[in-house]
């Protein structure tokens, strides 16, 4: 999607063809542009692609998704959930499918911070075959592929590090709602809530169990200056 999550999994992958000594042309990169892609993530999932020697598909899923809102009788007008479900399951029924064509694995992108969110489309990209980031926060996603562009600008590939920089300078988003003057309309944390606070209560949660008072005491004391009282019981209301 030329986002942080497809980015993560696609650089996993070509990791582990590297180590297994495969042909990183054996990895199918597939590009899915529908109603809400914008230029920018679309040429950065193209030359992501390039620059680590997979093999890139493209899939417009637009008209298929046109036609399903249709037999559904789903006016495109209306940008609700269900608009933005059709297209996360579109692709992930065109990645099974091509996952049985070419006898391969679907690799998931979903983050452990959307899973803890439910910020997936049920049997949609809620559903993979191999989910490589399921246990790796979305602070950390950003953080392991700021260190792939820092170890690709090192080893002298600078085209692989320019688009993985712009790729963490975009914002986070599903692309699901048409775009605003070319530009990304729909941005996650300003729906779900700040990264760095969910991933926060994820791990006072997971590691220690401790309670929703004592987890808002270590977070005004950690986000001080950067967050009230008042912003972080809202997200960890969310969060709960």
């Amino acid at each position: 999607s030329g986002g942080l999550d497809s980015t993560l999994a696609l650089l996993v992958t070509c990791r582990a063809f590297e180590l297994a000594g495969l042909d990183k042309e054996g990895i199918f990169s597939v590009t899915m542009p529908c109603f809400g892609t914008t230029g920018r993530t679309y040429a950065n999932a193209c030359t992501l692609t390039r620059e680590l020697g997979a093999t890139l598909f493209e899939r417009n899923i637009e008209e298929s998704v046109r036609l399903h809102l249709s037999e559904i009788g789903h006016s495109l007008s209306v940008h609700d959930v269900t608009y933005e479900n059709a297209q996360a399951r579109e692709r992930t029924q065109i990645l099974m499918d091509m996952a049985n064509q070419h006898n391969a694995l679907v690799i998931g992108t979903g983050d452990m911070s959307e899973l803890a969110l439910g910020w997936a489309t049920y049997n949609g990209d809620h559903m993979s075959m191999y989910g490589v980031n399921a246990s790796v926060p979305k602070t950390l996603v950003r953080y392991l592929v700021e260190y792939f562009a820092r170890e690709a600008e090192g080893e002298g590939k600078v085209s692989l590090s320019k688009v993985l920089l712009d790729i963490l300078d975009t914002p986070v988003s599903p692309e699901l709602l048409p775009p605003k003057d070319g530009e990304i309309a729909q941005k996650t944390e300003d729906i779900v809530g700040p990264y760095e606070l969910h991933d926060f209560f994820l791990y006072y949660v997971t590691r220690f169990g401790f309670a929703p008072r004592k987890i808002c005491r270590l977070a005004l004391r950690a986000f001080e200056g950067e967050y009230d009282l008042a912003t972080i019981l809202k997200w960890l209301g969310v969060f709960y």
